[in-house]
């Protein structure tokens, strides 16, 4: 598994602690909340995101 970059982890983080009822255990849910929540531009960076808050949603569960 390949380590995140930091603005990853910490947008995450963030996105985590102001919406935690916006994001499931489910990538494509979770991809669509990062998009309707942030202004990320590129597809590859809120692929990151969402893909790193299925993680540590799913670490929890």
């Amino acid at each position: 598994m390949a380590i995140k970059p930091k603005y990853v982890k910490q947008l995450a983080t963030t996105l985590l602690e102001r919406y935690p009822e916006a994001f499931n255990t489910d990538f494509d849910t979770n991809k669509e909340n990062v998009a309707k929540l942030t202004t990320v531009d590129s597809k590859g960076v809120r692929n990151r995101v969402a893909g790193y808050i299925t993680r540590k949603k799913a670490a929890t569960v």
